[in-house]
């Protein structure tokens, strides 16, 4: 089965998805199932994972609503509040979806003490194994050293890299990205997500081999049965499109077998997520 394993839907509200700024204002504008299925169809996708983008409940059941009427949609990886110290009777409810695969909260560019060093969220993360959910990891490069001591204190978990840690690929810098890498993929519950990669680069400007030092590291770093193809579809419509993101990763994949290829572009997705 051949797997987008990052993406999203939203029904655009210029509050909700304030994120959305000036730059990035070709995708203030509504994303739904109807859009992606012709794409995926197009690259031969059987099927994606529809990841949260707004941090609430009601997001969660947006996109589980989703899934009723669109078979390819293969799991969500929704949101709870984690910071919450008593989520075990919301957790206890999405048990019954079984397309809620997971959860993930925006720890990218916020303080230790909100996520990655906050204790009650680490003893939620932590609870997440017991209900078998999964974890998607989403910070910045500079926090990757605050995720190491956050991901050492969970060893049961199962987490997964979103968008290669966001290393600074316009400014070319990969030394330290590379340093916590490497050291973050010895958690043998860790996988990484080839997503994200054409918006940290410059969005009018890059190039294929601006991209392929990082993928090459993770590559050392996760192996290819740990990394998985995402194309952050639609947020990648602001450096490109759907066909420019996948050709990078496709051109990459050529060095590597055919049951590599196959684990990266689906098969490492379905054993992660346990579709």
């Amino acid at each position: 089965m051949r797997i987008d394993a990052h993406q999203h839907f939203w029904m655009y509200h210029p509050e909700k998805h304030g994120w959305i700024n000036d730059e990035m204002k070709l995708i203030r504008k509504n994303f739904t199932p109807s859009d992606l299925k012709p794409i995926l169809d197009k690259h031969l996708i059987d099927g994606s994972i529809a990841v949260q983008a707004d941090e609430t409940l009601e997001e969660t059941d947006f996109l589980l609503s989703l899934t009723a009427n669109n078979d390819f949609i293969k799991g969500v990886v929704g949101w709870i509040d984690l910071k919450n110290p008593s989520i075990e009777d919301q957790l206890t409810k999405y048990k019954e979806y079984k397309k809620l695969l997971g959860f993930r909260c925006i720890m990218q560019g916020q303080p230790d003490e909100l996520y990655l060093n906050n204790e009650i969220f680490i003893n939620n993360v932590a609870s997440l194994s017991i209900y078998k959910y999964t974890y998607d990891l989403l910070i910045y490069h500079h926090q990757l050293p605050s995720l190491l001591k956050f991901t050492e204190k969970l060893p049961d978990n199962r987490f997964i890299l979103d968008h290669i840690g966001k290393p600074n690929i316009k400014e070319k810098n990969i030394k330290a990205w590379k340093e916590n890498i490497i050291q973050l993929a010895k958690h043998p519950g860790i996988y990484c997500k080839l997503s994200g990669m054409i918006t940290e680069a410059d969005y009018n400007n890059w190039s294929y081999e601006n991209i392929v030092p990082y993928m090459d590291v993770v590559a050392e770093a996760f192996g290819p049965s740990r990394l998985c193809f995402g194309s952050d579809w639609p947020v990648c419509l602001v450096a490109g499109n759907y066909d420019r993101m996948i050709e990078v990763v496709k051109k990459w994949t050529m060095q590597f077998t055919k049951e590599e290829y196959n684990q990266i572009f689906g098969l490492n997705a379905c054993k992660f997520y346990n579709i």
